[in-house]
């Protein structure tokens, strides 16, 4: 034992350190260099908490107190950036999570091409260079009855190729109600300027006719772009123009009619089944589009990436643009696409398969049950905080805004909310749940089969963490 003072002088010198078996075993893991500097931060850091302590302090103790910091330190390094996170936000699309969770033949698709070398751009038939390009491009036929269809990182690049191709120069057609402002503050006018189009906006906010795009449509006209309200609605007193009517006047005027779609259900019947109304790329197709482009990532549930198809003539051309080549896919998102559209053409297996397609269509019994059941088997802290509670959920990423579903989940009421988010969110894997009227909420809608426990073991620690922190702060911790 030593007084304050003297405590610093048991903190046991790196070369010691590095000397024990436990050690040892962390340079074979993480290698000598990091290990030592690890090593040296930790006793400085122990050492400057000795500093003026009171109380004595066993070697023992502080030679522990080192190993513990620095082998948290070697696992927070080693810790990738990018880390799992269980969602019980109730938000099915959050941009913020990483939006879709692939399909398990999803993953497994990327996983076969990126463990190995592929026939990305080489032609197993002549044994000659092939094109990326034609990956995926036939699925999206099939299932749109489209002519043509090209594969880009993301819908936003899809619009962008299609204005600086189709309009660079010259006028975008599109009504003043339709100019959308997506995530991250990006506008669509900014997009169209950018990508060289000018913009040509008709109508007013809320009321847009055919005679509007009539008159702005001339020589100078590079396309008619039409906007699918796919994250905002506007009600009451609206007017818009329908795609067969649009069409009708571009083929007339000898101008190409582009559908940004943004997200929509691929299958009609997927949207009758689940009793959303939202329309999908073939009825685009069928209305007349020339060119129709949304998200791989959003009610697909595939990968992050931007489709756009149509013409056989125009997708050639945005196949031959330069910027296809900057806006161009890797060889993991087309893996995982194709994988993703190959259950699609099973209607039923799509539905049974993709999981932003199974969270939006479980019933709400059985999200109960699910719920019911975790905090059945759930840690006593936690059958001791939590109540079982209804709730809504949304789906999210710009897509149905103001349509909420049905669901349940656990409220853990007796606690500071933003203490119990705060600790759910730093823990191993983080549970991000969501406050809502001063009640810390995890929503099992978002939360996959299988990860409830795991969901349980954080919220357990989360509440010890709040319960102990009420104790030492006289209740302060607790709102009770």
């Amino acid at each position: 034992m030593s007084s304050g003072a003297d405590a610093r002088r048991s903190v046991p010198p790196v070369h010691e350190l590095l000397a024990s078996p436990v050690v040892t075993g962390w340079v074979t893991r993480w290698g000598r260099d990091p290990v030592k500097s690890a090593l040296r931060a930790a006793s400085d850091e122990v050492r400057t908490s000795l500093a003026g302590a009171g109380a004595d302090s066993a070697t023992v103790e502080i030679r522990e107190r080192v190993l513990a910091v620095a082998h948290g330190a070697l696992q927070s390094d080693e810790r990738s950036s990018l880390r799992r996170v269980l969602n019980g936000t109730g938000v099915i699309l959050h941009t913020n999570l990483g939006r879709a969770p692939l399909s398990r033949a999803a993953a497994l698709a990327v996983h076969e091409i990126v463990t190995g070398f592929s026939n990305l751009e080489y032609d197993l038939a002549s044994g000659e260079r092939g094109s990326r390009y034609v990956h995926c491009a036939s699925l999206v036929v099939e299932l749109t009855g489209s002519e043509a269809a090209l594969i880009v990182n993301n819908n936003a690049a899809a619009v962008a190729l299609t204005v600086n191709e189709l309009a660079a120069g010259r006028d975008v057609v599109v009504s003043r109600g339709e100019l959308v402002e997506i995530g991250g503050s990006f506008r669509l006018p900014d997009v169209i300027e950018r990508s060289g189009g000018r913009l040509r906006a008709v109508g007013t906010t809320n009321r847009t006719r055919l005679e509007d795009y009539r008159r702005a449509v001339g020589a100078d006209t590079g396309m008619i772009l039409k906007v699918h309200p796919s994250n905002y609605r506007i009600e009451g007193f609206v007017d818009s123009v329908g795609l067969a009517e649009l069409a009708a006047l571009g083929r007339e005027a000898g101008v190409p009619l582009v559908h940004d779609l943004g997200s929509g259900f691929l299958h009609a019947a997927h949207a009758a089944r689940l009793d959303i109304a939202e329309p999908g790329p073939a009825r685009s197709v069928e209305s007349g589009a020339d060119l129709v482009t949304w998200s791989g990532d959003k009610l697909l549930g595939g990968p992050q990436a931007g489709v756009v198809h149509g013409s056989y003539d125009l997708v050639a051309r945005l196949r031959a643009n330069p910027l296809a080549r900057a806006f161009r896919v890797d060889k993991m998102t087309l893996a995982a696409l194709e994988a993703t559209l190959q259950d699609y053409r099973d209607p039923e297996r799509a539905l049974e398969r993709i999981p932003v397609l199974g969270m939006i269509g479980e019933s709400v019994d059985s999200v109960a049950e699910r719920t019911t059941a975790a905090l059945a088997t759930a840690p006593q802290g936690v059958r001791q905080a939590a109540e079982v509670r209804e709730m809504n959920s949304v789906v999210g990423g710009g897509s149905l805004p103001g349509t909420e579903i049905p669901s349940c989940g656990l409220a853990v009421p007796g606690y500071r909310p933003q203490q119990l988010d705060a600790a759910c969110r730093v823990s191993e894997p983080p549970l991000v749940g969501r406050i809502e009227r001063d009640t810390f909420l995890v929503d099992f809608r978002t939360l996959a089969p299988g990860e409830e426990s795991k969901a349980m073991e954080v919220l357990a620690l989360a509440i010890e963490s709040a319960a102990a922190s009420a104790n030492e702060n006289g209740g302060e911790g607790s709102r009770d």
